[in-house]
C-alpha cells in the first residue's frame, strides 16, 4: 500500500473469536479505490467471517475497520451501507415476487409529492425510470424493469443484486461466491460488470472459489489460513498453481 493513498476500506488487526475458538486472527487488509481485491482461502479459511465482520453483520473482538481512513463502528450492515459498504451474498437477496425495479428499491422506495405521499404511495414511475438508466450505465440487458425477478436467469438477478448496490452510490462492493451457482456464460457477464464497476471507481472485494476468474480478475489476490493472511499476490507476479500452493499451506514450508 502506498504510503500516499488512503484506503476506501482498511482492516486492522481484526481478531474474531467465539469463546475459545479464533476464526480470525490479526488480520490487516486494505482495498483502495478502483481496484479489485481476491480474497481467498479453503473452507474454514475465514473468508466468511471477515466479510460478516468488514460489513457489520458481526462485530470483531479486536481490531479496527477504517472508512476513508476514518475509525469506525458497525453495529448492523444497515450502519455500513451508510458508509458505502454494499453486499451481494451468493444468495442474493433479492425478493422474486417483486419486479426488477422494485428489488432495486426494496427499502428504499421513492414516494410520490403531496398527500399521496404523505400516504405512503410509491412513485413507481420515478422508480422505473432510475432504475433503467442505472442498468443502462453498467450496461445490463434486461428487457424490462417491470419482469419479476423470479422469472430472470441467475445471471440476470445477480447483475440486478450488483445493480441495486451500485445504485445507492457504494463505495466497496463485497461479492460474496457471485458466480458459483451460474453457468459459464452468465460467469463471464458478472465478470464483465465487475470490470465496469471498477472503472466506475468503486473498491471491490471477491471472495470466490473459482480462480481462474480470480487470477483474471484482481489486481491483488489476499489469502487466508485459518483464519490469518499467509500472503498478499500482486497481479503478474504469480500463477493460479501459486494461488493453490499458498490456500493449502504447502507455500509455508517451501524454503
Amino acid at each position: 500500500m502506498s504510503d500516499n493513498v488512503t484506503p476506501l476500506l482498511e482492516a486492522r488487526g481484526i481478531t474474531k473469536a467465539y469463546g475459545n475458538v479464533a476464526a480470525l486472527t490479526g488480520v490487516n487488509f486494505h482495498l483502495n479505490s478502483g481496484e479489485i481485491v481476491g480474497l481467498v482461502g479453503d473452507n474454514g479459511a475465514g473468508k466468511s467471517t471477515l466479510v460478516k465482520t468488514l460489513c457489520g453483520a458481526h462485530q470483531p473482538t479486536d481490531g479496527q475497520i477504517l472508512i476513508d481512513g476514518e475509525e469506525v463502528t458497525f453495529s448492523s450492515p444497515k450502519e455500513s451501507r451508510e458508509r458505502g459498504i454494499e453486499v451481494v451474498y451468493q444468495d442474493l437477496a433479492l425478493a422474486n415476487e417483486l419486479s426488477v425495479a422494485e428489488n432495486i428499491f426494496l427499502g428504499r422506495e421513492m414516494k410520490r409529492s403531496g398527500v399521496m405521499g404523505l400516504l405512503g404511495a410509491m412513485d413507481r414511475k420515478a422508480m422505473y425510470a432510475s432504475a433503467i438508466e442505472t442498468l443502462h450505465s453498467l450496461a445490463i440487458e434486461i428487457k424490462s424493469v417491470e419482469t419479476r425477478c423470479g422469472l430472470m436467469s441467475g445471471g440476470q438477478r445477480q447483475a440486478v443484486a450488483v445493480a441495486r448496490a451500485i445504485m445507492w452510490g457504494s463505495k466497496v462492493l463485497l461479492l460474496d461466491e457471485p458466480t458459483a451457482a451460474l453457468a459459464v456464460v452468465e460467469s463471464d457477464k458478472i465478470a464483465g460488470l465487475v470490470t465496469g464497476v471498477k472503472e466506475k471507481g468503486v473498491g471491490v472485494i471477491l471472495v470466490s472459489h473459482n480462480l481462474p476468474q480470480v487470477h483474471e480478475l484482481c489486481d491483488r489476490v489476499v489469502v487466508l489460513l485459518r483464519g490469518r493472511v499467509v500472503t498478499e499476490l500482486h497481479r503478474g507476479e504469480y500463477n493460479i498453481d501459486d494461488m493453490v500452493s499458498w490456500i493449502t499451506g504447502t507455500a509455508l514450508h517451501k524454503k
